[in-house]
């Protein structure tokens, strides 16, 4: 496949080949390409690239170009990737109207450029009694391999109130998809993360992403278990302090007695019509000496 490009290429110019060619695979099966153009390519020079899974495919060119302001072709998205035992080929080719442009070639080994997913269902249960937490996962999604033994994973355990401190707890497993985490402190609420790399196999051996925080702890456990206290607790209390107040007495004095109505102004005799009667002349005639002494006075 290089043959021909290799006599083209000791008649091309200098400094035309492309520059920091890499690609990076991730989300499993998409690869993104990238380069920079030759430092003394000329203006008009546009790049292609193809690629070889293997020695027994057939060579593919890039469908998807990534251009820059000048639509020169600096990269190239890959859909359905999957990676095998053996080494990919890549070639970038250049043309222009003024020159003859270097190619650039490399080998890769796919798994070495794969950007590991982040373990996923992360769950943590805790033991109220024993104080322990059991932590589950499942491996990272990858298109070549569903062992968990490929894979070690670190987990990094800190406080919910000081994730920018050092963590707490950090433990690096080899295979599995379980750890325990013993809490010192039950009464606080923590938060986990983990990441994973390639252990065995054909796995990249390179961290790749943490998982998003996952939080645990007591704080919510504590709440519930106040609010049922309290439930049973209230009509409890309840109960006693009426039972010890009418064993002591302090039920009077916590609620004293309500005095009755006070006499009618009137007793049953005032009812009488006649007796009712004279009263009344009595005080009018009260009424009007009182006029007369106070005109007396005036």
């Amino acid at each position: 496949m290089t043959g021909d490009f290799e006599v083209l290429d000791a008649q091309s110019m200098n400094g035309s080949a492309i520059e920091n060619f890499s690609c990076v695979i991730y989300n499993i099966f998409l690869m993104n390409c990238t380069w920079q153009a030759g430092r003394d390519a000329p203006a008009d020079t546009q790049y292609f690239l193809y690629w070889q899974k293997s020695r027994d495919e057939e060579e593919m060119e890039c469908k998807l170009y990534i251009k820059d302001e000048n639509f020169r072709n600096m990269g190239c998205i890959f859909e359905n990737v999957s990676i095998g035992i053996e080494k990919a080929y890549f070639l970038v080719n250049g043309s222009s109207k003024d020159s003859l442009i270097q190619f650039y070639d490399e080998y890769v080994d796919l798994y070495k450029i794969e950007k590991l997913m982040p373990p996923s269902n992360i769950t943590v249960k805790c033991d109220e009694i024993k104080n322990d937490c059991i932590i589950h996962w499942q491996r990272p999604q990858i298109s070549h391999s569903n062992q968990d033994m490929c894979f070690k994973y670190e987990i990094n355990v800190n406080y919910k109130d000081n994730l920018k401190g050092k963590p707490i707890y950090t433990s690096i497993q080899e295979g599995g998809n379980s750890n325990v985490f013993l809490r010192s402190n039950t009464r606080k609420k923590y938060v986990l993360k983990m990441r994973a790399a390639g252990s065995a196999c054909f796995v990249n051996p390179a961290w790749g992403e943490w998982s998003a925080p996952v939080e645990f702890g007591n704080e919510e456990i504590i709440s519930s278990s106040v609010w049922i206290l309290l439930e049973v607790a209230i009509p409890l209390m309840a109960i006693i302090t009426i039972y010890l107040c009418k064993r002591t007495g302090c039920w009077k004095t916590v609620f004293p007695q309500i005095p009755g109505p006070k006499p009618a102004l009137f007793t049953w005799a005032d009812t009488n019509s006649e007796l009712m009667e004279s009263k009344i002349q009595s005080i009018a005639s009260e009424n009007e000496e009182i006029v007369l002494v106070a005109d007396m006075v005036r």
